[in-house]
């Protein structure tokens, strides 16, 4: 009787524990589709549309005659383009007050007339005004964001309110003779206007193989860092990241990775792409390593496929990317391939 007894009690038990492993694991299937959700895209630019230019960062001293020219590319596309009211105004360190570049934003994120909002340039400054931005015009009438560094501050919230948005060059990224950024500008041209990009990486003996597929996120490593513990950080469960850095020094990288995968960042994360790591500063103590030895040092207890060699970044060659968007990625030690879904 004793033994029938805790034999039911252990079948009981077991069952019991099916039943939990059972809904728990549907729980985070749940989560992971959630994740995963199609973000909406916006309507692809045509002639005749419109695209603001804004400057919610840094300020735009002596930058004239880079926003004419982006003005001018713009209509040789077919597009009108209009200039926020304060894009030349000057606050210290900004690109006027965070109330007046605030004003710029909002009102092109709630004009119906407007495309695309391109940004002017980086620097520092978008984190002083996401919390001012209201998204209920836009959410009626979409439109595609366009810039990075300091960008990805916005990118980041058009991705948590649903939105795919544009990682690509800005307004004081064009040069004098534009054949100097011509991958940059055909990359650019062909995704406002939803031509189809895809990507061949050079390949690098650091790439981890592997294959995977999600939506890409990401963009600056410091903003994405910035962001950590925020409304305005995202979740990166089934997603590729893609980060790119410019001016730090190889300790600071490592501080910033150490500090996401110890908030959890890469638990659930699908794949890593590795853009340009720029103007590199070096310290009085040597790292020791290369800064892609460093990111595989840093990523070592993930088994997720690592590529390097994007060309995006701080750099004249910096390929157009439409965050948001789910794509595959194929990583070998000769190259890697990037395929953006439809």
């Amino acid at each position: 009787m004793y033994i029938y007894t805790m034999s039911k009690i252990r079948y009981f038990l077991l069952l019991s524990c099916m039943l939990f492993s059972f809904g728990n694991s549907s729980a985070q299937n749940t989560s992971v589709q959630q994740n995963q959700t199609a973000l909406i895209q916006p309507p692809y630019l045509k002639a005749g549309d419109t695209v603001a230019i804004v400057a919610p960062s840094g300020i735009l001293k002596n930058r004239n005659d880079e926003v004419a020219q982006a003005v001018a590319l713009l209509k040789s596309w077919g597009l009108n383009a209009i200039v926020g009211k304060h894009v030349f105004s000057k606050a210290d360190h900004f690109a006027g007050t965070d109330d007046e570049r605030c004003e710029d934003f909002q009102r092109a994120l709630d004009d119906p007339k407007i495309s695309a909002i391109w940004c002017a340039r980086g620097g520092y400054g978008t984190v002083r005004i996401l919390d001012k931005l209201d998204y209920t015009k836009y959410k009626k009438q979409p439109k595609w964001l366009i810039g990075y560094s300091d960008i990805t501050a916005l990118h980041n919230q058009f991705h948590n309110e649903g939105f795919q948005s544009i990682h690509a060059l800005m307004c004081v990224s064009l040069t004098k003779d534009l054949n100097d950024i011509k991958a940059s500008l055909d990359t650019f041209k062909s995704t406002i206007f939803g031509n189809p990009i895809n990507y061949t990486l050079e390949g690098s003996t650091y790439n981890r193989i592997g294959e995977a597929r999600g939506q890409l996120v990401g963009g600056n490593l410091t903003m994405l860092h910035t962001m950590l513990g925020s409304q305005t950080s995202i979740d990166t469960t089934g997603k590729i990241l893609f980060i790119e850095e410019i001016g730090e020094y190889k300790y600071h990288i490592d501080r910033m990775l150490q500090s996401m995968k110890r908030a959890g960042y890469f638990d659930n994360c699908s794949g890593v792409l590795v853009g340009d790591m720029s103007k590199m500063r070096k310290n009085t103590t040597p790292w020791g390593t290369s800064v892609e030895q460093l990111i595989l040092d840093a990523l070592a207890d993930y088994d997720f496929p690592i590529a390097f060699h994007m060309p995006a970044g701080h750099e004249k060659d910096n390929r157009a990317m439409v965050l948001g968007k789910s794509i595959k990625l194929k990583v070998e030690k000769g190259k890697s391939t990037i395929v953006f879904e439809n």
